[in-house]
Order: C-alpha cells, then structure tokens, then sequence
C-alpha cells in the first residue's frame, strides 16, 4: 500500500537522465522507475531518493524526527571518510593523488607528502637552484641553472656527498596550519643526504570541517 501511494504508474521519466556530480553513479529511484542520481554520504534521501549502495550506503532514519530528515549513511554505522566524491571505509589507506597518502580514521582523514617538500639554498656547486617537474616523474626535483654546465657535473662527481659525519638535529612539527580540513605542519630538519638544515612540511587534518547542507531538489 505504501508503494502504491507514493510510486506513480505508469512512470514518466525525463528524456535526457540527470547530470550526476562526480562520484554519484546513475540509479533507479525507489520506485524502480526513472534513473536518479545516488546520494552520497550525508545526503538527504528518502525512499524515492535512494542512497549509493555499491558505498555500503542505506537511508538511516534513527535521527530523523517523524521519519523526515533522513540521510545517507553506512548500513552499520561505521565511521567513513568522502574525497571527491568518494567513500573510503575507516582505516582505509589511499593516495587521492601520487604526491600524498591518506588514512580515513574516524570520519576525517590523515595524510603524508610522498615527495619531499624541502627547501634548497644557493650553494657554490650549484648558484642557481630551481624546482622542475620532470615528465614521467610525479615528484619535481631541483635542478641547478648554472652557466658552465660541465664545471656543475664535476662538483658534483667530487662530492656527491657529505664529507664528514653528520649529526642529525630536527625541530618538533608544528601546530597544524587549520583548524580543520586539510593544513601543513612544519619543522626544520638536516636530516638529508647533504647534512643541510631545510624546511619540511607535511599534510595535516584536526578534524574535518563541516559539510555544508545539502541542497533538497524538489
């Protein structure tokens, strides 16, 4: 009986089926109907509006007063993470791109550089150093400008190293540049193949930020 009063037959769907954001799949509606676009965690749905399944995502109504306001959400109540558009489950381990790894722990998500942000200073072997992006590589790396580019080659074959023993010293990392969301945090270290004090930086998240209502389409 309920099925009947809130699915209408025959059904009529749109000519041209919805424009989905990214991470929301096309889905039947509750009805069994028209193609929809899924909702995802911690959108409003109901039993027309159904939630992305292939996420472990169901309509929870437990917080929801006289059945009205429910949202998506996992079908055990454990805890996930959404980047871009995506659901990873607690304690998953991803890289949303070649330069970073996260951890989705506890609705939020943690995450380290792959590539080493450091710092490098104008030395005699090499003057002019500058930050390149190398084609096939994900990480840029410095390369030294330099007018004699065979003199660079030479000082380099000499001491590729640090000629003497190198006691390592790091400060602590800092505070977390956001309150919440994705920030950095600091330290300066030498603890580097060439003994050199640099600035390194590393993602950070306190808690993530609160996600913005959702708008309802009629």
């Amino acid at each position: 009986q309920v099925c009947a009063q809130l699915c209408r037959r025959p059904c009529y769907c749109p000519w041209v089926p919805p424009r989905c954001p990214r991470g929301s799949p096309l889905v039947l509606d509750g009805c069994g109907c028209c193609k929809i676009c899924a909702r995802r965690l911690g959108e409003p749905c109901d039993f027309l509006h159904v939630c992305d399944q292939s996420q472990g995502l169901v309509c929870d109504y437990s917080a929801a007063p006289a059945g009205r306001g429910a949202t998506c959400n996992f079908e055990d109540d454990e805890e996930g993470c959404e980047v871009n558009g995506r659901v990873y489950r607690d304690g998953e381990v991803f890289q949303p791109s070649c330069k970073i790894q996260c951890q989705c722990l506890d609705g939020g998500f943690n995450c380290i550089p792959l590539c080493q942000e450091d710092v490098r200073l104008p030395t005699p072997d090499c003057p002019y150093p500058r930050r390149v992006e190398i084609p096939g590589k994900c990480c840029p790396e410095w390369i030294c400008e330099a007018q004699d580019q065979h003199l660079l080659r030479d000082a380099r074959a000499v001491s590729p190293l640090v000629p003497y023993p190198c006691q390592e010293w790091g400060t602590e990392w800092s505070a977390c540049s956001a309150t919440c969301g994705v920030g950095f945090a600091t330290r300066v270290s030498n603890q580097n193949r060439y003994c050199r004090l640099e600035t390194q930086r590393r993602l950070c998240m306190v808690r993530p930020c609160p996600a913005l209502p959702a708008a309802f389409p009629a």
